[in-house]
């Protein structure tokens, strides 16, 4: 198999990959499975909504114009579910049960401008094989105010909560082709992924997700590990890359694998599209066809032993790459449990 990005493989040469049920690696630690009905940073446009919006600022001056910080009142509450209406469009969780789970280990953080709540994060406890993580269920921000490192903020700050309360690992799930989520969940925040989720919400009708099966990785962020304090000195450009090819329209579109050809490899790269949205759009087809063969290819590259751990960002090709290396190899023990 050659390894020439963005350039025809003849049809006869390419190998196939064999298709493998959703399996996680038998490494400890291992994630729990947990289907929460909403995840993180996959959001629609937002609606008209009761929060005010104010203009859009620039990046740095809107960062320190920022208020992060836990919310526990009923008032506080109930300003998050103006937040989901607005956001979503969709009816908001009622303040019975965020406001138990806020009394028994779950965490809700707000960010504000002035005195607008223009951003959350939710996360509620979980529990599986005796022990206790930190199921972060959703995390939404107004329209005006994203891609200003809001998001990031709430993350770090629900990091800091989550120690205080004695939690070692959050979890929650978006959509890997998801370029944007995944750069800010694997390469900034330093979370990793070794499940895989097929169709994890059934059908899904807000306009992201509208048409495509609802597939989804599962990550895990452990927040007292080595791991998110090590610095990345790796040269990628050595590692070997699933490849790609051109359609006659400039258009990426993905090769079928047989992912045992990179099993004895420290790392591998997998291409996704750089704006999965707009190709979903525009050749819904080709998005169709990127969901289905990463699909097999991550969850061959899983049940290998594999984990993501960063995507890169490509500026000379139509897409970004995840870099996955074996789990066997990753810091993710606190060190006070060694």
């Amino acid at each position: 198999m050659t390894e020439a990005i963005g350039r025809p493989i003849q049809a006869d040469s390419r190998p196939r990959l064999t298709e493998h049920h959703m399996q996680a690696p038998t490494e400890e630690p291992t994630p729990p499975i947990f289907k929460p009905e909403r995840e993180e940073f996959n959001m629609p446009e937002a609606s008209e909504g009761p929060t005010a919006v104010e203009p859009k600022l620039e990046k740095n001056n809107l960062q320190e114009a920022i208020e992060v910080r836990q919310l526990v009142t009923i008032s506080e509450l109930e300003r998050v579910q103006q937040l989901e209406k607005a956001i979503w469009n969709m009816k908001p969780i009622p303040i019975h049960h965020t406001l138990t789970a806020v009394k028994n280990g779950g965490i809700m953080i707000g960010a504000f401008h002035g005195e607008n709540m223009v951003g959350f994060s939710y996360g509620f406890a979980g529990f599986h094989n005796g022990q206790s993580y930190l199921c972060s269920h959703m995390l939404g921000i107004l329209e005006d105010f994203r891609s200003h490192g809001i998001g990031a903020m709430l993350k770090e700050a629900q990091r800091q909560a989550a120690i205080e309360k004695g939690y070692k690992m959050v979890t929650w799930t978006y959509d890997p082709l998801e370029s944007a989520n995944a750069f800010l969940n694997l390469t900034k925040l330093k979370a990793i992924c070794s499940t895989y989720i097929e169709n994890c919400y059934g059908d899904m009708e807000n306009p992201l997700n509208r048409g495509l099966a609802s597939d989804r990785f599962q990550v895990e962020w452990w927040i007292q590990s080595p791991h998110i304090n090590e610095n990345d000195t790796d040269d990628w450009t050595a590692y070997k890359r699933i490849p790609y090819e051109l359609t006659v329209d400039g258009e990426p579109t993905p090769f079928e694998v047989d992912a045992s050809f990179f099993n004895d490899q420290e790392a591998v790269l997998v291409p996704i599209p750089r704006y999965f949205q707009q190709l979903k759009k525009e050749h819904f087809e080709l998005a169709l066809d990127w969901r289905i063969k990463t699909r097999h290819i991550f969850q061959a590259l899983f049940t290998q032993g594999f984990t993501a751990v960063k995507l890169i960002k490509m500026s000379d090709e139509p897409v970004h790459y995840y870099v996955l290396k074996k789990r066997t190899t990753l810091r993710l023990e606190s060190e006070d449990t060694k």
